[in-house]
């Protein structure tokens, strides 16, 4: 397609028609494809073809989902998986080998933690953390064998930023890859490859889908990498039904007007909450109080669909704060249409540490907000009413 815009990419990269002349997509619910004859067969395995071969390879709808967001987002080339995770996991894993190092945020998620820390060491794969305000200094952590420079901007869940411009200089620097998880700000509100990232991660399950329904995850970037990302996934197979991708696909056509609202709505909220007697302090990009304030105007279009605040009153007051809602869901999730509480400590990341916790400012009185698509007003006297709960 030519060059268009955000919006109308969203819209019309889709598959090409069939016979049938649908408007819409279809699903493409089948295992495996045939070939008029052996000789088809025996190109479309030496990838003398793109003919479809089986679904764990390649399928039409992924194949439509993939190249949605490789436009979207800048991207050569994508692989599309059955979870975040599996993206997450199987984008590292085949760019790495025994003895590599992996530099991370320290503020990423538990699972992604949990990750580095109790399974890549099997594998004799290192992991070792930076803290987003040691961000001028990471250059201190690079070691002769680091590989992989892994990080999320806003951070999950105290919606902190990284400066990728920066961090892509020094990566470049030393000859190692920046992998980016831009599932808090999406390719709408943030495209991570302009400012130099390798490999842009995505849980699809969040905004892309937008609403609760399935799961997914994706991983886009240069095509040299993902070359070797998708081998490792036809191999070992985290692949995405073809139903997931058809409903993520159609869900990316509304992207850019949910974000705008999600964005609009958490603004509002995190401006409304800002002098709350019960709170410590209201963390949202979109905020001047916010200490990246500047970097969020510099590399997001807006401040996104994700807030916190901590609660002066610590564990007991956040739990029965959580317990006061009537409206908003208590859930791990975010991203869905309906806005979702959170408390990381004892959810998210309750694997961590207490002195990790406090080290990535996640109090025992944090809670995250995925402020959703309801009335902005409705959402704020939820939040404010259950503080009744708390006195």
């Amino acid at each position: 397609m030519e060059k268009k815009n955000f919006e109308t990419l969203a819209i019309r990269t889709q598959d090409t028609r069939s016979d049938f002349k649908e408007h819409s997509v279809p699903i493409y619910l089948s295992s495996s494809f045939v070939f008029d004859n052996a000789e088809a067969l025996r190109a479309a395995f030496n990838e003398e073809t793109d003919d479809f071969i089986y679904s764990r390879y390649s399928n039409p709808n992924l194949d439509e989902l993939v190249q949605k967001v490789c436009l979207l987002e800048g991207a050569e080339d994508g692989v599309a998986f059955s979870s975040g995770m599996a993206a997450v996991f199987s984008s590292l894993f085949p760019l790495l080998n025994q003895g590599d190092h992996v530099l991370s945020c320290a503020s990423i998620f538990g699972a992604s933690h949990t990750l580095f820390t109790k399974y890549f060491p099997k594998y004799g794969i290192s992991t070792s953390y930076f803290q987003v305000g040691e961000t001028k200094q990471i250059e201190s952590f690079i070691r002769p064998n680091t590989k992989i420079i892994y990080l999320e901007s806003p951070t999950n869940p105290t919606i902190e930023l990284l400066d990728l411009e920066y961090i892509s200089e020094i990566a470049k620097k030393h000859q190692i890859l920046l992998v980016v998880d831009n599932c808090f700000a999406t390719p709408y509100l943030q495209q991570p490859i302009q400012f130099g990232a390798d490999i842009i991660i995505h849980s699809a399950t969040k905004y892309l889908d937008g609403q609760g329904r399935v799961l997914g995850g994706l991983a886009v970037g240069r095509k040299d990498l993902i070359r070797e990302i998708y081998l490792f996934a036809r191999i070992s197979g985290p692949s995405m039904s073809a139903f997931n991708a058809w409903v993520i696909s159609k869900s990316i056509e509304t992207l850019a007007l949910r974000m705008d609202r999600h964005s609009q709505n958490a603004l509002h909220v995190a401006t409304n909450l800002q002098d709350h007697p019960a709170i410590v302090k209201v963390i949202y990009p979109g905020l001047e109080s916010h200490p990246q304030f500047h970097l969020a105007k510099k590399q997001m279009k807006t401040g996104g669909g994700i807030l916190a605040f901590s609660l002066k009153g610590g564990y007991e007051e956040a739990q029965k704060w959580m317990d006061g809602l009537k409206m908003i869901c208590i859930s791990p999730n975010l991203g869905d249409s309906r806005s979702i509480a959170t408390h990381p400590a004892s959810s998210t990341h309750c694997k961590l540490t207490p002195e990790d916790r406090q080290a990535l400012g996640i109090t025992d009185g944090l809670i995250r907000i995925s402020v959703g698509l309801e009335n902005e007003n409705d959402i704020l006297e939820d939040i404010l009413q259950a503080f009744n709960s708390v006195k």
